[in-house]
């Protein structure tokens, strides 16, 4: 049908990529998304399709041109147009500079800012001839600071917000919404549940961020009319201190 739509979530696991995935398949769009690991990504496509929405799960390696281009492709001859686009991957890990080999400095940046770079050039030149599209990128603390033992993280995470920035400039006045929303705290996900047992205690007091709030956030980004559009926005618990 051509009123169709596709949001396409690169890196979407059990928290933020999923619940943006499905903030926007609750709108009607068609929730492409996206992991090394296809078999991961079926709890999320069954929620999807059980709660009355339409998924499909991609295996794809994000740091891999070729990779990229057939997923575009793919969707947009197969199942919908992609109207939104959200990089969500993480690649966070912490090594003391002495530490950091040459192949874990170049792992992260390929993946938090590399891929994010394939992924933007695709998704764009599908939406230019439209004239119309929206595309985030999932920002965090060290986009904004480096500090001890993130090197390699900080600096992936600032070329990617660089790579926002520079798309924003070029392709807002072309009709498309580049934005870069900056997670700047603990979220709700069984990593900071199992190793950070005091931090998750915070929880219900607000005090850590729910992946459903971030996804919110997303979907009003996209709504946002295009004479008040946000570039970057800072998403934090009440009680972070920054």
């Amino acid at each position: 049908m051509p009123d169709k739509k596709a949001i396409l979530v690169i890196g979407a696991g059990d928290a933020t990529g999923g619940a943006i995935a499905r903030r926007f398949a609750r709108e009607g769009y068609i929730a492409c998304v996206t992991r090394r690991s296809a078999d991961k990504l079926a709890p999320l496509v069954e929620q999807i399709r059980t709660d009355g929405g339409e998924a499909h799960g991609f295996g794809s390696d994000a740091r891999k041109e070729e990779e990229m281009a057939a997923l575009v492709r793919k969707i947009e001859t197969e199942i919908a147009p992609i109207e939104v686009a959200v990089f969500n991957i993480g690649a966070n890990v912490r090594f003391s500079i002495a530490e950091t080999t040459a192949r874990v400095y170049f792992k992260v940046w390929e993946m938090a800012c590399f891929a994010g770079f394939l992924m933007g050039r695709e998704v764009s030149n599908a939406m230019l001839p439209r004239g119309r599209g929206t595309i985030l990128f999932t920002g965090a603390t060290a986009s904004l600071r480096g500090r001890e033992g993130f090197a390699a993280f900080a600096g992936a995470k600032h070329g990617l917000r660089a790579l926002a920035q520079s798309m924003a400039r070029e392709l807002w006045p072309k009709g498309i919404h580049v934005a870069h929303p900056i997670v700047d705290g603990a979220i709700d996900t069984e990593f900071i549940r199992s190793n950070f047992p005091e931090r998750y205690a915070l929880l219900e007091q607000g005090g850590i961020v729910s992946p459903d709030s971030i996804a919110e956030v997303y979907w009003q980004l996209h709504q946002q009319p295009r004479d008040a559009w946000t570039h970057e926005t800072e998403i934090r618990p009440w009680m972070e201190t920054w």
